[in-house]
């Protein structure tokens, strides 16, 4: 049976369950995931529910997460952090934030350290997707992102094409996990680069049950 603190969020899982014919399985990792409050907040709603259904051909899109809810890391307490804070934060809280990228990330590195041409580079974080078969880079930004964060991202993408990809080994993946995005500057920035360059912000504060019942009901009346 399901159980839900919201007439509205058991509507909406009842409702996707059914057109995706959900075992209780899916059912439950759909609620696990957040995927209500994921869809009152993103700005692709439509996409996000396809990636949430069942199906072969995973692709990184389909994988990776927007917004990605990091409120246990409690950062609420403090005014200012900074992106060491944040940091350490997730390696404090590794398992908690391994379960919020989902399924098949494997953590492999900290402050990895590249090297060329005599100048150090140093990659925030640095997990292996299992069921993708390639490496995927996290770069934490406290504030906005800017368009020098995909070119900074791809550099790294670059030189792990080039020196860390295994035989088998897919392209590697970016993510930039910034505090907020501008959508438009996120496509200029991350189109035509030659790995895939994926934008997300964090959230260390859910907004509340009235303000996410409002952002669904308000795309529910644009589909009717």
């Amino acid at each position: 049976m399901l159980k839900s603190d919201s007439p509205l969020k058991r509507s909406f899982y009842e409702k996707e369950a059914i057109k995706n014919n959900w075992s209780v399985r899916d059912l439950q990792r759909a609620i696990n995931s957040m995927l209500f409050e994921r869809t009152g907040l993103s700005s692709d709603k439509a996409t996000l529910l396809r990636s949430q259904a069942k199906g072969e051909g995973l692709k990184p899109e389909d994988v990776f997460r927007n917004p990605y809810m990091l409120e246990f890391l409690g950062l609420e307490e403090k005014a200012v952090y900074t992106e060491t804070e944040l940091e350490q934060a997730i390696i404090s809280h590794l398992q908690n934030f391994l379960l919020e990228m989902g399924s098949g990330f494997c953590f492999e590195a900290r402050q990895k350290r590249i090297t060329f041409d005599n100048t150090h580079y140093r990659i925030d974080l640095v997990f292996y997707h299992r069921i993708l078969k390639c490496h995927v880079l996290l770069d934490l930004k406290i504030g906005e992102f800017t368009h020098a964060d995909a070119g900074q991202m791809n550099v790294y993408l670059n030189y792990y094409n080039e020196h860390e990809k295994s035989e088998g080994d897919n392209p590697p993946v970016g993510i930039i996990l910034c505090a907020n995005k501008n959508e438009n500057l996120v496509r200029y920035a991350t189109t035509g680069l030659p790995q895939q360059v994926f934008v997300s912000k964090y959230l260390i504060n859910l907004p509340s049950e009235a303000e996410l019942a409002r952002i669904i009901e308000e795309e529910q009346d644009k589909l009717r």
